[in-house]
């Protein structure tokens, strides 16, 4: 090991995240709240995918970032640049986002692939002569990969830029799944992309309190923009209710002990990375939960149309969806109560088109409501239940 990367590499018994790491989770709040406009100004079944997409990209660069400070020393200087650089890249495509399928096309897929290709690259760099190099010469090749279909994507209109991001982001979501392999150089092995599940954990939660961050801001913006009547307060109550729900059904009791499930596990890689692909899909849940809650707060009465209740219900049901596969992964079952919200979201849909806003916002979070309290009635009495230990 040399001297240069050996003093840039992070000891396995130094846990949890620094400042830095949360410095650069400021930039996601705000790729998170473009991200929900974005899909306000475009509602409907092509927004929705696209904002998908686009969501499962700023959540590959903030995890590629964010897992820096796994395997190097945050504290060191040479580091600090790497991931400012980094922020820097992520506010551009941040900015960018809203008209990525539009005009700034470009500008997107070549911020993307300079900050996901420019920082593998960097590492290759700092890790020269070190063990610890295949392991960013993997990351560096696939990210390769991926950026042809992603600047392809970047020169032409319409569905062929949806189809070749798509491909694009298929190979970065799926790559890890089979252990990154790479020509010459095989599959990686488990040691090699040891993961610590304590800063997973920590680092898994403070994204998802971002994207409460985003719906509180949302919330916050759309209450205050037009006075505070007793009808928009009404609609603000209930989307600060709803986050709160959101919160506590997280956070009880998974989100307490998934670093706990990926020690026990035997494969803690396989549990990591699955209970990395959870997140999106809860987070995703939320962007619509902040854009039905702004349209709630500008138009507590009259009609809901089917966009709206998409959102208002729609949202809440993502989110649950996306805990339930998180909880699977840490206990190897899911809750009856999440099924049953998510057919209960449902079930009440029809019922929307005869009622205001307010009072659909309202129903999604009576339902979070109930899934909350069947959660505290369950806990009450009983010891922690410890994760699962899947084979």
């Amino acid at each position: 090991m040399t001297g240069g990367a050996a003093r840039l590499l992070r000891e396995r018994e130094e846990h949890g995240a620094t400042f830095l790491d949360l410095f650069l989770d400021l930039v996601f709040v705000f790729a998170l709240f473009r991200l929900s406009q974005g899909l306000l100004a475009h509602l409907n079944w092509s927004g929705a995918i696209q904002t998908v997409l686009l969501l499962l990209a700023v959540w590959r660069v903030w995890s590629g970032t964010s897992e820096v400070s796994d395997r190097f020393d945050p504290r060191r200087p040479a580091i600090h640049l790497l991931i400012i650089g980094c922020m820097f890249g992520s506010m551009v495509l941040a900015a960018a986002a809203p008209e990525a399928f539009g005009a700034h096309g470009p500008l997107f897929a070549g911020t993307y692939v300079a900050v996901q290709v420019g920082r593998a690259l960097v590492l290759v760099i700092i890790t020269r002569g070190d063990e610890r190099q295949p392991t960013e010469m993997r990351l560096l090749f696939w990210y390769g990969v991926s950026a042809v279909p992603w600047l392809a994507g970047a020169f032409v209109q319409g569905w062929p830029r949806g189809v070749l991001w798509s491909l694009a982001l298929a190979v970065d979501w799926t790559v890890p799944r089979l252990g990154w392999p790479t020509p010459r150089m095989g599959r990686a092995s488990a040691a090699e992309f040891a993961i610590s599940g304590e800063f997973l954990a920590e680092r898994q939660r403070q994204f998802f309190i971002i994207a409460l961050g985003e719906l509180i801001l949302v919330t916050g913006l759309a209450f205050t923009s037009d006075g505070f009547e007793a009808n928009r307060s009404a609609a603000a109550v209930v989307a600060f209710a709803t986050t709160a729900l959101l919160w506590r059904i997280y956070i009880y009791r998974a989100g307490e002990v998934l670093g706990a499930a990926v020690a026990v596990a035997p494969d803690p890689l396989r549990v990591a990375v699955s209970a990395i692909s959870a997140h999106p899909v809860m987070v995703a849940g939320i962007v619509a939960i902040a854009v039905g809650d702004e349209l709630v707060i500008d138009h507590p009465f009259g009609h809901t149309p089917p966009a709206w209740a998409a959102v208002i219900l729609g949202g809440p049901a993502l989110f649950l969806a996306g805990r339930a596969i998180f909880e699977h992964t840490v206990f190897g079952r899911v809750s009856r109560d999440r099924v049953a919200g998510i057919l209960v979201l449902a079930a009440i849909s029809p019922a929307t088109i005869f009622l205001p806003p307010v009072l659909v916002a309202a129903a999604a979070a009576i339902v979070l409501a109930g899934i909350a309290v069947t959660d505290a009635a369950r806990a009450r009495g009983r010891p922690p239940e410890p994760p699962s230990r899947p084979g």
